[in-house]
């Protein structure tokens, strides 16, 4: 078999993305969710990328083929589960703890969330890199603070609570900007927790 035989297309773009460094590819991830934070997903193009990181068009579409992939991946690299090693021993503190941590990054992901969200129901695969780096990993962590506090008799399985606590948590990280204009700090969370959460659980 020839030089050129073996060097087929998939070996050639595989040698071609090889020559990106995590550091730069990690340079293009944090350029591209940057200007969709600040100017909305359609606003956002290869070119402009291209040019904010001093590279050309044509290194981004041989490693990413479209914007959606480019965009999906960078989501899936910066995913971080914030509510992870949350284990006080107490599920009302838990909870506390969640809405801090929650208080955190909430302006940066919520920006994420609300560029993102008309382009989210139009590409199945942007909406699964969305749901995989935002919300299942801190959905599943918080589920096992749930069942924690049901382990140790704080909530009787099976309260009716128990499944909207989720929705509650990142339902008011959604509408606060909506309804105010200010995103979900630390300390509005923790009221809210004590207000509404913990009640609902019958915590105090």
């Amino acid at each position: 078999m020839t030089s050129q035989a073996a060097d087929g297309p998939e070996t050639v773009a595989a040698s071609r993305r090889s020559k990106i460094t995590p550091e730069r590819e990690r340079e293009f991830f944090d350029a591209v969710l940057e200007q969709i934070r600040e100017c909305g997903y359609d606003s956002v193009t290869m070119d402009g990328v291209a040019a904010s990181t001093r590279c050309s068009k044509s290194t981004l579409y041989r490693q990413w083929k479209t914007k959606p992939q480019f965009v999906a991946a960078a989501l899936r690299a910066n995913r971080r589960v914030r509510f992870v090693g949350i284990d006080t021993g107490s599920l009302a503190e838990d909870l506390r703890e969640v809405a801090r941590a929650a208080g955190d990054w909430s302006h940066k992901d919520t920006k994420t969330l609300q560029a993102l969200g008309q382009a989210v129901t139009s590409d199945e695969e942007l909406a699964k890199a969305l749901r995989e780096a935002l919300v299942e990993p801190e959905i599943a962590a918080l589920q096992d603070i749930l069942r924690r506090g049901v382990e140790r008799g704080e909530v009787a399985e099976g309260h009716a609570a128990l499944d909207y606590v989720p929705a509650m948590m990142f339902g008011v990280l959604r509408v606060r900007p909506v309804l105010t204009g200010e995103y979900a700090d630390a300390g509005y969370l923790v009221r809210f927790v004590e207000a509404v959460v913990l009640p609902a659980l019958g915590l105090t």
